[in-house]
């Protein structure tokens, strides 16, 4: 029963997915001309290179937000199940938050924290 119900999700979202690509390409209104292919940048005409490279420091800071916004989505049905599980709830989520400490901690030491 179990692998029926997972191919049928698996090909129900195929075909959703495929299905709402072609619609959009079917609907949408199509306009192709030579200044759709320039670089936009407010309206105006771009001055200077038009590729700037980006400091690594905005990704770093991007993962690291993700990595602890993702935690909060851990602990906040952690929280809601904790009284029916009881001290093995707690046990691992100590652990949970020792992993992300560790991993906050090797942050710091790397220095992907400051900002230059």
């Amino acid at each position: 029963m179990g692998s029926e119900a997972i191919i049928v999700f698996l090909l129900a979202g195929i075909v959703l997915v495929a299905g709402a690509n072609f619609l959009s390409d079917l609907i949408s209104p199509k306009s192709d001309n030579l200044q759709k292919r320039e670089p936009y940048e407010s309206g105006m005409t771009t001055i200077g290179p038009t590729w700037v490279q980006f400091k690594v420091g905005y990704y770093l800071y991007a993962i690291l937000f993700l990595v602890f916004d993702v935690e909060v989505a851990f602990l906040i049905p952690w929280a809601l199940v904790f009284k029916e599980i009881g001290i093995v709830a707690f046990y691992e989520i100590i652990i949970f938050l020792i992993i992300l400490g560790l991993g906050l901690a090797y942050a710091w030491k790397k220095e992907a924290l400051k900002w230059e």
